[in-house]
């Protein structure tokens, strides 16, 4: 099979989790403090795999200052256009309570918070597809991290939209969008990139690594301190070790 191809379809494996998750908050009614626990282990788990299997990754392979650069970048790109959906009413797009604005407190906030579940799936596809490119398969570490960090964002957020009364058309539509959207950012990076400079590829991974950074620190870790307090470092840190074992075991 083509990398290309095995890129779309793991990233679609990854993105497919959000759905999961979004099934489990829409049939099962799942405690608030549950869901912020599980995504204070979402929020340890990604910024374990950003620190051990791509930034680092990318500044042995390209360099430091492709790594930085990028890694800054995506930071200030996601923020900036993070701020920008908040101000459509997508700024508690992962929250599992009721501060999701609905269509009719804040008409435009379902569309707003739709492309704000795209910008918070993409930047983690394109990592996916890009550590095929070494020929050594997909990075099964990453992976794990992408899947495991998934499952608590499309709990919480599917149930912060049950919340403000969102219809289940609406809800799962976003996330099957997301989820193919995530398999096409992943087959798409491959082919763009496939060739190109070790730099630039560090650039690109790290950009994808800033972003993701923004969007645990943005939008997973508040949910889950709001929720947990004292208890959100334990589990971010469990969440941590658990990435931190499967990536050297």
């Amino acid at each position: 099979m083509p990398v290309w191809a095995q890129a779309g379809l793991w990233g679609l494996l990854a993105g497919g989790a959000l759905v999961v998750g979004a099934g489990i908050a829409w049939f099962v009614k799942v405690p608030q403090r549950v869901v912020a626990v599980i995504m204070a282990f979402g929020a340890g788990v990604l910024i374990s795999a950003l620190s051990f299997d791509l930034v680092d990754e990318a500044e042995s392979s390209g360099g430091l200052v492709p790594t930085a650069v990028g890694f800054m970048a995506g930071a200030i790109v996601y923020v900036a256009a993070n701020v920008l959906l908040a101000r459509h009413g997508a700024q508690h797009r992962k929250r599992s309570g009721k501060q999701q604005s609905s269509e009719q407190e804040n008409p435009g906030s379902g569309a707003a918070i739709a492309v704000g579940a795209l910008l918070d799936g993409i930047p983690e596809s394109i990592v996916l597809g890009l550590s095929l490119l070494g020929g050594g398969g997909v990075g099964i570490p990453v992976f794990a991290a992408i899947f495991l960090s998934n499952l608590p964002e499309g709990l919480s957020s599917a149930a912060g939209m049950k919340a403000s009364k969102r219809s289940a058309r609406y809800v799962f539509g976003v996330w099957v969008a997301i989820a193919v959207a995530s398999g096409l950012a992943g087959l798409l990076g491959v082919l763009l990139l496939q060739g190109a400079s070790p730099e630039t590829i560090a650039a690109i991974t790290a950009l994808a690594a800033g972003a993701i950074l923004a969007m645990v620190a943005d939008t997973m870790i508040p949910e889950a301190f709001e929720r947990t307090h004292l208890y959100a470092g334990l589990a971010a840190t469990v969440g941590f070790m658990v990435a931190f074992v499967l990536g050297h075991a």
